[in-house]
């Protein structure tokens, strides 16, 4: 009896002390798939964000952000594409517009069932990119 009971509480510590990541928090691959839907319909009906989307191949994209939103929320997912300012060079997103797809994207959480509290994490995450983006 007392191996079982040994047994259970490190059991019970080994759980407690698993981080659960952002990724799993917001719903893992099922809300990602959500979030990116959404955001692709968002994205197709805003008139000033949808030039910079329509020569995009919607798939690849569709694919692409998914694997990058996995990864930058600590999902298992990794990123193997082309950096944010390769993706971006040529552009010119100017800071009005990619405040206004950073609107979209929230809205496409929301959309997806995603807290206040959860998109802002998610945004946290993403933001950093931001220099790779503007005015390349």
């Amino acid at each position: 009896m007392k191996p079982v009971i040994i047994f259970l509480i490190l059991f019970s510590l080994g759980c407690a002390h698993k981080p659960k990541t952002l990724y799993n928090r917001i719903g893992g691959e099922t809300s990602i798939q959500k979030i990116t839907d959404n955001f692709i319909d968002q994205i197709g009906n805003d008139d000033v964000i949808y030039k910079y989307f329509e020569k995009s191949n919607v798939d690849r994209f569709r694919q692409s952000f998914e694997i990058h939103l996995c990864m930058s929320t600590g999902g298992p997912c990794n990123y193997v594409g082309d950096n944010m300012q390769e993706i971006h060079r040529g552009m010119m997103i100017n800071e009005g517009d990619f405040n206004r797809t950073v609107d979209l994207l929230i809205n496409a959480m929301r959309k997806s069932g995603l807290t206040h509290r959860e998109s802002n994490r998610v945004i946290a995450r993403l933001i950093p990119h931001h220099k790779n983006i503007v005015y390349k």
